[in-house]
């Protein structure tokens, strides 16, 4: 462990693989549909192959490398072999348009594309003509195409087999050579709106995070993982290098749509997700109680129990024998299937890219499954902040990792210096002073550091509506306590320089069609399900039940109920599942001025 310690890029990380206990696993992932398994050893030969392979096709340190794909081995292969010859990797979302693909590869100047399917390979087309610097195409998936420009994953890596033997040393040595002060990645932010900015994250951002990161949350090579999240998403990406820097058995969810059952046969101990995850799994928890009064009783009564063990462990209690016998007791009748949901041994997942609800994670807590928040952008190479097994705080983003040092601004905003943070944008010299001042990074987000250390943060800083009042309501705030009730999916709140606050939504299907079936309720279509008299009230009380956490100037006045749910292939929803606002206000502003008139 020592040797790893002082790594200095995630390439000597890289190296250290064949070192490994021989018997380890590294990697789990399906392929038509069972579970296949590679060692240390395996997954280095792979990583060595491929990049035999990039170096037979003249890819040199610096070149760009661009891989547009779901999260799979392959990504993560490649991501290595990338940065492993010194050139530098560009994720980018596979649900990205064809205006903002074309800008990310003529803006980094990728060489070579690696695409997942037929479906990402016809948006490249559209764009080719526009994007002259990307001379290859390599598929994952199978697409039968002729095209000389696109070639199939099985046959460069048949290729870089053949070369293996000639390039291995030229590998190793490009490997060993490689500093800290190298670009490894250009991590194009998603954003809310406008065109994507390249963050250049050098090897010493990498290493800053990955080396002080989990080992403060505990992480340790017995410990195994479920990834899920997009590795264009820097949160996602920390996770698979993580992995590699700390040698822990991490396996691949087929898709977010299985993870459910993917986490029954990987079992994780750490899980590292988005909050919409848990709210999926909250609304699910509830929908299947049913009509059924005792089944409801039996489940508030555990819950009660499990809230009351849960708030001593909060305050570093001990638990009263009697109330653990009733705990025990919740436990093995019902709190034990929300654990089992998630594979039964699960010891913490840290939550991040957006806010999580404190009464989602405290019902989790009672339910003994541990969900930490933690805090970071794609600038800060994700989490500068972070609650722990041994130290958290639900409301809060846990205290500082590492170096990372926190100052708040006069109007509230977050500063921060790390070796974690970017060194600048790229090719924005002007986007990059904008985003210090005196060294310090604005983060744009508004908080507070509490007497315990731990930061809090109350909103983006650009988010906040300001009424025509003059008073400032953060969105975020009101979405997360809306969602709270297991029938709504997705909420922006609107009203700046409004004279009050007015919000649009929209509904889980599966559980509004299972309702309507319950309830014997009559519709043509699921629009017109979502406009009936019994849902609309059902939704105005979950609205008034909102507003009694709020002040008088926060309280939402009116909504409408939106009949198609806000995606990110929409265009709605940025990929780690936050709303974007200037797309949604433009799109339903005949909606949105309804409500004011």
């Amino acid at each position: 462990m020592n040797e790893i310690k002082m790594t200095t890029t995630i390439c000597h990380s890289v190296l250290e693989m064949p070192q490994r206990d021989p018997e380890a696993i590294a990697l789990s992932y399906k392929v038509d549909g069972a579970w296949q398994e590679l060692t240390w050893k395996q997954y280095y030969e792979t990583i060595v192959t491929l990049a035999s392979g990039l170096l037979s096709h003249q890819v040199k340190p610096g070149d760009r490398v661009a891989i547009m794909a779901n999260t799979r081995v392959e990504w993560s292969v490649c991501d290595y072999a990338i940065m492993g010859i010194q050139a530098v990797t560009v994720p980018i979302y596979q649900t990205v348009t064809a205006e903002d693909l074309q800008h990310i590869l003529n803006n980094s100047e990728a060489k070579i594309l690696f695409l997942e399917n037929r479906n990402m390979l016809k948006l490249f087309l559209k764009v080719r003509e526009a994007c002259p610097s990307v001379k290859q195409v390599i598929c994952f998936d199978p697409v039968r195409e002729s095209d000389p420009q696109v070639m199939g994953w099985p046959e460069l890596l048949a290729f870089g087999a053949q070369e293996k033997a000639e390039q291995r040393s030229a590998f190793e040595t490009l490997c060993k050579s490689s500093r800290p002060d190298q670009m490894a990645t250009l991590v194009y932010t998603s954003g809310t709106s406008g065109i994507p900015k390249g963050v250049v994250l050098n090897h010493e951002q990498i290493i800053s995070e990955i080396s002080e990161a989990f080992p403060f949350l505990g992480v340790t090579t017995e410990d195994v993982s479920l990834s899920f999240l997009p590795y264009a998403h820097v949160l996602g990406r920390i996770e698979h290098w993580g992995h590699v820097y700390v040698g822990f058995h991490m396996a691949y969810a087929e898709s977010i749509e299985k993870i459910k059952y993917n986490l029954i046969d990987i079992r994780p101990t750490i899980l590292i997700s988005v909050p919409r995850i848990f709210e999926k799994f909250y609304s699910g928890i509830y929908s299947q109680l049913g009509n059924s009064l005792l089944r409801k009783k039996l489940f508030q009564w555990a819950l009660g129990v499990g809230m009351q063990v849960g708030e001593l462990r909060l305050k570093r209690q001990s638990i009263p024998l009697e109330l653990f016998a009733k705990y025990e007791l919740a436990q093995r009748l019902v709190l034990h299937k929300v654990k089992d949901a998630f594979g039964g041994r699960l010891r913490f997942s840290m939550s991040g890219g957006a806010p999580i609800s404190r009464e989602i994670a405290l019902f989790f807590h009672a339910c003994d499954v541990l969900i930490l928040e933690g805090y970071g952008l794609s600038e800060t190479t994700a989490a500068v902040c972070a609650n722990t097994p041994y130290n958290y705080q639900f409301g809060s983003v846990g205290r500082p990792i590492g170096d990372v040092k926190i100052k708040i601004a006069e109007d509230g905003e977050i500063l921060l210096k790390s070796k974690k943070i970017m060194p600048e944008y790229y090719q924005a010299p002007d986007q990059t002073r904008e985003a210090f001042t005196d060294g310090w990074f604005h983060t744009g987000d508004i908080g507070q550091v509490l007497a315990s250390g731990d930061l809090q943060i109350t909103d983006r800083k650009k988010d906040l509506i300001k009424t025509a009042g003059g008073k400032y309501v953060a969105p975020q705030k009101l979405e997360s306590l809306l969602k709270l009730s297991s029938f709504v999916s997705n909420v922006l709140i609107h009203g700046d320089q409004k004279k009050y606050i007015v919000a649009l939504i929209t509904l889980d299907q599966d559980y509004m069609q299972k309702f309507a079936k319950e309830e014997n309720i009559a519709y043509s279509d699921y629009a017109s399900l979502t406009q009936n008299s019994v849902v609309l009230e059902m939704v105005r009380k979950s609205v008034a039940a909102c507003n009694t956490h709020l002040a008088a100037y926060e309280t939402i006045k009116r909504f409408a109920v939106i009949a198609k749910d806000f995606t990110v292939e929409s265009g709605e929803l940025t990929p780690s599942l936050k709303v974007k606002r200037k797309v949604l206000d433009q799109k339903y502003q005949r909606e949105l001025l309804a409500l004011y008139s």
